[in-house]
């Protein structure tokens, strides 16, 4: 697994091209787009179709370890779940972004977003909102609000979202999911369930005349892997690590 996978239970990398226009939807460019994908990582083998021209291509998941690549009318997907490295995981993605233009007709120009998500899942029997608390802190003005008579916390699920550059085209979102229900905090009962940290770097607009997708996505990835490394691990994911555990 990748260093980042040391961090949490589970760690993978998805990459979304989100386009102006809509992607081919015809049989033809469909299945060679996955056939092409298919050449090049051969342990890809279950394609179907999960709703009305929503089409995916993944590996056998019983490992634990796997990748996919998913279309949608105006979306292009791609995910990598515990790689054995974070070369290994882009790798993945920058082929997709190298074929699309030649394959699905998706030009720099027809761009509206591209986004490269780092994703940390806890499993955590308990109260994910509580454990938050606990490590993340409030806002001081609303601290006071959880200290009272019957204050326990049902939802705390922070976002920040800041510019990775000047004209705020660059931009990035650390979030966190949590999945405690008011139900199970009433009765005390909690499932295994997945507690969730994201870091999200996304690039908005069309690409210039001299820019590929590939190598904007090699960018975006590069910024995303610099604030997990000298933010995310020091101060959420391995607080968050030694705090379930503790548990």
């Amino acid at each position: 697994m990748s260093d980042y996978g040391m961090y949490s239970d589970d760690f993978y990398i998805n990459m979304n091209l989100a386009t102006e226009l809509d992607l081919p939807q015809n049989r033809e460019s469909v299945l060679h787009f996955y056939e092409q994908v298919r050449r090049r990582f051969p342990k890809m083998v279950n394609f179907y179709s999960r709703e009305k021209s929503e089409f995916v291509l993944e590996e056998e998941k019983e490992q634990g370890a796997y990748q996919w690549v998913s279309t949608e009318p105006r979306r292009l997907n791609s995910g990598t779940v515990n790689p054995d490295s974070l070369e290994t995981a882009l790798e993945l993605h920058r082929t997709v972004l190298e074929l699309v233009p030649y394959e699905l007709s998706i030009t720099p120009l027809d761009c509206e977003s591209l986004s490269v998500m780092f994703g940390f899942d806890f499993g955590y029997r308990g109260n994910h909102n509580e454990i938050l608390t606990q490590v993340l802190g409030v806002a001081p003005a609303l601290e006071k609000l959880i200290h009272q008579p019957y204050g326990k916390v049902l939802s705390n699920e922070p976002s920040i979202q800041f510019s990775l550059d000047e004209d705020c085209r660059t931009q990035c979102r650390v979030s966190f999911e949590s999945r405690t229900t008011a139900y199970q905090v009433r009765t005390g009962e909690f499932g295994e369930d997945q507690l969730s940290v994201y870091l999200t770097v996304r690039r908005f607009d069309s690409l210039g005349p001299n820019e590929a997708f590939d190598a904007e996505f090699t960018r975006l990835a590069a910024l995303g892997r610099d604030l997990i490394d000298e933010y995310l691990v020091g101060n959420v994911l391995r607080p968050l690590q030694e705090a379930i555990s503790l548990h």
